[in-house]
């Protein structure tokens, strides 16, 4: 199991949710070498996986949106893994049906997404893939309430996400 300390935990929350939810994001990141590769993820629960999960899904849409998020490699991660499901059992709902909408554009266009592009096709992706458009906006509206119920979750629920140690 993850261990992190309590100091860190709790001055990471008087900084708020996002902070908060870092400590035990960081630690996995940590814990992986930095590298989350096939190999080691076995060492997350899937509690732990459900963070990291949304650490990437929130970073890489407030970045770049969901096209940014597949070309960095990680659709497989969030749309293969019961991510959607897990966040909706947290209270997450909102995210969970932006990403069980997302996986459905995903799993039907998955090649294309996934392929291996120039910077100038890249860009282009934004264009061809608007559908995203909506999904994005939906993500932006809700995230900071939706973030805040993860945060509640993961406050109530210590021992799934880390061995806290004192």
């Amino acid at each position: 199991m993850i261990q992190i300390e309590e100091q860190q935990i709790i001055a990471a929350a008087e900084k708020g949710m996002d902070a908060f939810l870092k400590v035990f994001t960081d630690a996995y990141l940590e814990a992986l070498g930095g590298d989350p590769t096939a190999e080691k993820m076995e060492i997350l629960n899937g509690f732990q996986h459900t963070l990291l999960a949304y650490r990437f899904f929130a970073d890489e849409v407030n970045e770049g949106g969901f096209v940014q998020l597949i070309q960095n490699g990680y659709g497989g991660y969030l749309f293969g893994n019961p991510v959607a499901k897990a966040l909706k059992q947290m209270g997450a709902k909102g995210m969970s049906k932006i990403l069980y909408k997302a996986k459905e554009i995903y799993d039907a266009r998955r090649e294309e997404l996934e392929r291996e592009t120039t910077e100038e096709e890249f860009m282009a992706m934004y264009a061809d893939f608007e559908v995203f458009d909506e999904l994005e906006e939906k993500f932006f509206y809700i995230e900071e309430e939706e973030t805040l119920q993860i945060a509640r979750y993961v406050d109530e629920h210590l021992e799934d996400f880390a061995e806290i140690l004192s």
